[in-house]
Protein backbone atom coordinates (compact mmCIF):
# COMPACT_ATOMS: atom_id res chain seq x y z
CA UNK A 1 0.00 0.00 0.00
CA UNK A 2 2.83 2.41 0.78
CA UNK A 3 4.38 1.67 -2.61
CA UNK A 4 1.03 2.28 -4.33
CA UNK A 5 0.59 5.63 -2.54
CA UNK A 6 4.10 6.72 -3.52
CA UNK A 7 3.44 5.90 -7.16
CA UNK A 8 0.18 7.87 -7.10
CA UNK A 9 1.98 10.87 -5.64
CA UNK A 10 4.57 10.74 -8.42
CA UNK A 11 1.79 10.65 -11.00
CA UNK A 12 0.07 13.70 -9.48
CA UNK A 13 3.39 15.60 -9.42
CA UNK A 14 3.94 14.76 -13.06
CA UNK A 15 0.47 16.05 -13.93
CA UNK A 16 1.16 19.34 -12.14
CA UNK A 17 4.39 19.75 -14.11
CA UNK A 18 2.51 19.16 -17.35
CA UNK A 19 -0.02 21.89 -16.49
CA UNK A 20 2.76 24.33 -15.57
CA UNK A 21 4.39 23.83 -18.99
CA UNK A 22 1.25 25.02 -20.78
CA UNK A 23 -0.11 27.96 -18.78
CA UNK A 24 -2.61 28.79 -21.46
CA UNK A 25 -4.31 25.50 -21.11
CA UNK A 26 -5.52 26.02 -17.58
CA UNK A 27 -9.00 26.73 -18.88
CA UNK A 28 -8.86 23.99 -21.52
CA UNK A 29 -9.19 20.56 -19.83
CA UNK A 30 -9.17 18.68 -23.13
CA UNK A 31 -5.77 20.07 -24.01
CA UNK A 32 -4.41 19.11 -20.60
CA UNK A 33 -5.63 15.52 -20.97
CA UNK A 34 -4.20 15.23 -24.49
CA UNK A 35 -0.78 16.49 -23.38
CA UNK A 36 -0.75 14.17 -20.37
CA UNK A 37 -1.43 11.09 -22.51
CA UNK A 38 1.24 12.11 -25.00
CA UNK A 39 3.92 12.68 -22.32
CA UNK A 40 3.42 9.55 -20.18
CA UNK A 41 1.74 6.21 -20.72
CA UNK A 42 -0.94 5.19 -18.29
CA UNK A 43 0.16 3.32 -15.20
CA UNK A 44 -0.78 -0.31 -14.91
CA UNK A 45 -1.86 -0.33 -11.27
CA UNK A 46 -2.54 -4.06 -11.21
CA UNK A 47 0.98 -5.20 -12.21
CA UNK A 48 2.86 -2.69 -10.11
CA UNK A 49 1.76 -4.25 -6.82
CA UNK A 50 4.25 -6.98 -5.76
CA UNK A 51 2.81 -10.44 -5.29
CA UNK A 52 3.84 -10.84 -1.64
CA UNK A 53 1.63 -13.89 -1.18
CA UNK A 54 3.48 -15.77 -3.96
CA UNK A 55 6.84 -14.96 -2.38
CA UNK A 56 5.66 -16.16 1.01
CA UNK A 57 4.47 -19.38 -0.59
CA UNK A 58 7.93 -20.09 -2.02
CA UNK A 59 9.59 -19.93 1.40
CA UNK A 60 10.22 -23.21 3.30
CA UNK A 61 8.49 -23.21 6.67
CA UNK A 62 10.37 -24.21 9.85
CA UNK A 63 8.47 -27.50 9.87
CA UNK A 64 9.83 -28.25 6.40
CA UNK A 65 13.41 -27.75 7.57
CA UNK A 66 12.68 -29.94 10.59
CA UNK A 67 11.42 -32.76 8.35
CA UNK A 68 14.76 -32.63 6.53
CA UNK A 69 16.22 -34.30 9.62
CA UNK A 70 14.64 -37.61 8.55
CA UNK A 71 16.67 -38.15 5.34
CA UNK A 72 19.75 -36.61 6.96
CA UNK A 73 19.56 -38.93 9.98
CA UNK A 74 18.96 -42.07 7.92
CA UNK A 75 21.89 -41.16 5.68
CA UNK A 76 24.11 -40.79 8.74
CA UNK A 77 22.99 -44.18 10.05
CA UNK A 78 23.83 -45.72 6.68
CA UNK A 79 27.35 -44.28 6.84
CA UNK A 80 27.71 -45.62 10.38
CA UNK A 81 26.72 -49.11 9.22
CA UNK A 82 29.37 -48.94 6.48
CA UNK A 83 31.95 -48.26 9.17
CA UNK A 84 30.60 -51.09 11.34
CA UNK A 85 30.67 -53.52 8.41
CA UNK A 86 34.34 -52.77 7.72
CA UNK A 87 35.15 -53.20 11.42
CA UNK A 88 33.26 -56.51 11.71
CA UNK A 89 34.88 -57.98 8.61
CA UNK A 90 38.32 -57.08 9.92
CA UNK A 91 37.47 -58.62 13.30
CA UNK A 92 36.42 -61.88 11.66
CA UNK A 93 39.67 -61.92 9.68
CA UNK A 94 41.66 -61.40 12.87
CA UNK A 95 39.84 -64.25 14.62
CA UNK A 96 40.42 -66.62 11.73
CA UNK A 97 44.06 -65.59 11.72
CA UNK A 98 44.35 -66.55 15.39
CA UNK A 99 43.15 -70.05 14.53
CA UNK A 100 46.20 -70.50 12.30
CA UNK A 101 48.81 -69.23 14.77
CA UNK A 102 51.07 -71.73 16.60
CA UNK A 103 49.56 -73.07 19.84
CA UNK A 104 50.79 -71.85 23.21
CA UNK A 105 50.93 -73.55 26.59
CA UNK A 106 47.95 -73.31 28.89
CA UNK A 107 48.58 -70.37 31.27
CA UNK A 108 49.13 -71.07 34.95
CA UNK A 109 46.28 -68.74 35.84
CA UNK A 110 43.24 -70.10 34.01
CA UNK A 111 41.46 -66.76 34.36
CA UNK A 112 43.85 -65.41 31.72
CA UNK A 113 41.98 -67.50 29.16
CA UNK A 114 39.14 -64.99 29.29
CA UNK A 115 41.29 -62.73 27.08
CA UNK A 116 42.42 -65.55 24.76
CA UNK A 117 39.28 -66.63 22.92
CA UNK A 118 40.02 -68.36 19.60
CA UNK A 119 43.67 -68.84 20.58
CA UNK A 120 45.23 -72.28 20.16
CA UNK A 121 46.58 -73.93 23.32
CA UNK A 122 48.22 -77.27 24.10
CA UNK A 123 46.97 -79.45 26.95
CA UNK A 124 47.99 -82.83 28.32
CA UNK A 125 45.95 -85.17 30.50
CA UNK A 126 43.18 -87.74 30.35
CA UNK A 127 39.45 -87.71 29.66
CA UNK A 128 36.88 -88.47 32.36
CA UNK A 129 34.47 -90.39 30.13
CA UNK A 130 32.05 -91.22 32.94
CA UNK A 131 31.01 -87.54 33.01
CA UNK A 132 30.58 -87.17 29.26
CA UNK A 133 27.97 -84.69 27.99
CA UNK A 134 26.54 -83.89 24.58
CA UNK A 135 25.57 -80.57 23.03
CA UNK A 136 23.26 -80.10 20.10
CA UNK A 137 21.85 -81.06 17.77
CA UNK A 138 24.53 -79.63 15.48
CA UNK A 139 25.57 -79.97 11.86
CA UNK A 140 29.02 -81.27 10.98
CA UNK A 141 31.82 -78.91 9.98
CA UNK A 142 34.02 -80.90 7.62
CA UNK A 143 37.81 -80.56 7.68
CA UNK A 144 37.66 -78.30 4.61
CA UNK A 145 35.50 -75.87 6.57
CA UNK A 146 32.23 -76.65 4.78
CA UNK A 147 29.25 -77.11 7.07
CA UNK A 148 26.91 -79.96 6.14
CA UNK A 149 23.18 -79.48 6.21
CA UNK A 150 21.18 -82.36 7.53
CA UNK A 151 17.54 -82.87 6.73
CA UNK A 152 14.59 -84.66 8.23
CA UNK A 153 14.77 -87.39 5.58
CA UNK A 154 18.56 -87.64 5.39
CA UNK A 155 19.45 -91.26 4.55
CA UNK A 156 23.09 -91.14 5.63
CA UNK A 157 22.44 -89.19 8.81
CA UNK A 158 25.58 -87.16 8.11
CA UNK A 159 24.10 -83.73 8.68
CA UNK A 160 22.63 -83.86 12.17
CA UNK A 161 24.44 -85.01 15.25
CA UNK A 162 25.88 -83.89 18.57
CA UNK A 163 29.07 -82.45 19.98
CA UNK A 164 30.69 -84.61 22.66
CA UNK A 165 31.87 -82.53 25.64
CA UNK A 166 34.07 -84.41 28.12
CA UNK A 167 35.83 -83.21 31.31
CA UNK A 168 39.61 -83.35 30.94
CA UNK A 169 41.93 -83.85 33.92
CA UNK A 170 45.13 -81.88 33.34
CA UNK A 171 48.33 -83.85 33.90
CA UNK A 172 50.44 -81.09 35.43
CA UNK A 173 47.85 -79.72 37.86
CA UNK A 174 44.67 -80.62 39.69
CA UNK A 175 42.40 -78.56 37.45
CA UNK A 176 39.71 -80.07 35.26
CA UNK A 177 38.63 -78.32 32.05
CA UNK A 178 35.87 -79.04 29.54
CA UNK A 179 36.88 -80.22 26.07
CA UNK A 180 34.57 -80.37 23.08
CA UNK A 181 36.04 -83.50 21.49
CA UNK A 182 34.04 -83.10 18.28
CA UNK A 183 30.98 -84.19 16.34
CA UNK A 184 29.28 -87.59 16.19
CA UNK A 185 26.20 -88.67 14.28
CA UNK A 186 22.98 -89.57 16.04
CA UNK A 187 23.83 -93.24 15.64
CA UNK A 188 27.05 -92.78 17.62
CA UNK A 189 25.76 -90.62 20.44
CA UNK A 190 26.06 -93.38 23.03
CA UNK A 191 29.66 -94.15 24.13
CA UNK A 192 29.12 -97.90 23.56
CA UNK A 193 28.84 -97.31 19.80
CA UNK A 194 32.39 -95.86 19.58
CA UNK A 195 34.59 -97.85 22.03
CA UNK A 196 37.81 -97.16 20.11
CA UNK A 197 37.31 -93.45 20.59
CA UNK A 198 37.11 -93.62 24.38
CA UNK A 199 40.82 -93.16 25.14
CA UNK A 200 41.75 -94.07 28.71
CA UNK A 201 45.43 -93.23 28.47
CA UNK A 202 47.00 -89.82 28.83
CA UNK A 203 46.83 -87.79 25.62
CA UNK A 204 48.11 -84.45 24.35
CA UNK A 205 45.69 -82.19 22.51
CA UNK A 206 45.65 -78.90 20.65
CA UNK A 207 42.45 -76.99 21.30
CA UNK A 208 40.80 -73.61 20.73
CA UNK A 209 39.83 -71.44 23.69
CA UNK A 210 36.11 -70.66 23.76
CA UNK A 211 33.80 -68.70 26.03
CA UNK A 212 30.41 -69.64 27.35
CA UNK A 213 27.23 -68.66 25.53
CA UNK A 214 24.25 -66.67 26.72
CA UNK A 215 20.95 -68.47 26.51
CA UNK A 216 19.38 -67.77 23.09
CA UNK A 217 15.87 -66.39 23.05
CA UNK A 218 13.04 -68.95 23.16
CA UNK A 219 15.51 -71.78 23.89
CA UNK A 220 14.03 -74.47 26.19
CA UNK A 221 15.81 -75.89 29.21
CA UNK A 222 18.47 -78.56 28.97
CA UNK A 223 17.45 -82.18 29.41
CA UNK A 224 19.75 -84.38 31.47
CA UNK A 225 23.25 -84.36 30.06
CA UNK A 226 22.09 -82.93 26.71
CA UNK A 227 22.82 -79.21 26.42
CA UNK A 228 21.40 -76.94 23.75
CA UNK A 229 24.15 -74.31 23.97
CA UNK A 230 27.47 -73.69 25.76
CA UNK A 231 26.03 -73.20 29.23
CA UNK A 232 29.39 -73.05 30.96
CA UNK A 233 28.02 -72.47 34.45
CA UNK A 234 25.68 -75.50 34.33
CA UNK A 235 28.28 -77.76 32.74
CA UNK A 236 30.92 -76.87 35.31
CA UNK A 237 28.49 -77.32 38.18
CA UNK A 238 27.56 -80.80 36.92
CA UNK A 239 31.15 -81.99 36.41
CA UNK A 240 33.20 -80.02 38.93
CA UNK A 241 35.32 -78.52 36.15
CA UNK A 242 36.89 -75.08 36.07
CA UNK A 243 35.09 -72.51 33.88
CA UNK A 244 37.25 -73.31 30.85
CA UNK A 245 35.88 -74.57 27.54
CA UNK A 246 38.14 -75.81 24.73
CA UNK A 247 37.36 -77.05 21.20
CA UNK A 248 39.65 -79.87 20.10
CA UNK A 249 41.10 -79.35 16.62
CA UNK A 250 40.69 -81.87 13.81
CA UNK A 251 42.97 -84.90 14.11
CA UNK A 252 42.94 -87.20 11.05
CA UNK A 253 44.45 -90.07 13.06
CA UNK A 254 41.50 -90.35 15.43
CA UNK A 255 38.66 -89.12 13.20
CA UNK A 256 37.80 -92.61 11.97
CA UNK A 257 36.82 -93.98 15.39
CA UNK A 258 36.35 -90.90 17.62
CA UNK A 259 34.38 -87.65 17.57
CA UNK A 260 35.42 -85.45 14.64
CA UNK A 261 37.25 -82.39 15.96
CA UNK A 262 37.60 -78.99 14.37
CA UNK A 263 34.03 -77.92 15.12
CA UNK A 264 34.89 -74.31 15.95
CA UNK A 265 32.59 -71.73 14.44
CA UNK A 266 33.63 -68.10 14.33
CA UNK A 267 30.20 -66.95 15.41
CA UNK A 268 30.03 -63.22 14.80
CA UNK A 269 26.89 -61.83 13.26
CA UNK A 270 27.56 -59.62 10.26
CA UNK A 271 24.21 -58.18 9.17
CA UNK A 272 25.60 -54.71 8.51
CA UNK A 273 25.17 -54.98 4.73
CA UNK A 274 21.41 -55.38 5.02
CA UNK A 275 21.29 -52.59 7.60
CA UNK A 276 23.19 -50.10 5.45
CA UNK A 277 21.03 -50.91 2.40
CA UNK A 278 17.93 -50.29 4.52
CA UNK A 279 19.14 -46.95 5.88
CA UNK A 280 20.37 -45.62 2.53
CA UNK A 281 17.10 -46.67 0.87
CA UNK A 282 15.10 -44.83 3.51
CA UNK A 283 17.32 -41.77 3.09
CA UNK A 284 16.82 -41.74 -0.70
CA UNK A 285 13.06 -42.23 -0.43
CA UNK A 286 12.52 -39.55 2.22
CA UNK A 287 14.83 -37.12 0.37
CA UNK A 288 12.71 -37.49 -2.76
CA UNK A 289 9.50 -36.98 -0.79
CA UNK A 290 10.92 -33.92 0.98
CA UNK A 291 12.00 -32.31 -2.31
CA UNK A 292 8.67 -33.08 -3.96
CA UNK A 293 6.42 -31.96 -1.11
CA UNK A 294 8.41 -29.18 0.59
CA UNK A 295 10.45 -27.61 -2.22
CA UNK A 296 8.34 -28.19 -5.34
CA UNK A 297 5.00 -28.50 -3.48
CA UNK A 298 3.78 -31.15 -5.89
CA UNK A 299 0.72 -32.93 -4.48
CA UNK A 300 0.31 -36.67 -4.78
Amino acid sequence: MMRLGSQMCRQVAFNMQTVSRYPGSINNPRLIIRKMTQQRPPVNWTTSIPNQAAKDKEKIAPLGWFLLLIPATTFGLGCWQVKRKIWKEQLIKDLNKQLSTPPVALPEDLSDLAQMEYRLVKIRGRFLHDKEMRMGPRSLIRPDGVETQGGLFSQRDSGNGYLIVTPFQLADRDDIVLVNRGWVSRKQVEPETRPLGQQQAEVELTAVVRKGEARPQFTPDHKGNVYLYRDLARMCAATGAAPVFLDAVYDPQTAAHAPIGGQTRVTLRNDHLSYLVTWFSLSAATSFLWYRQIVKRIPF
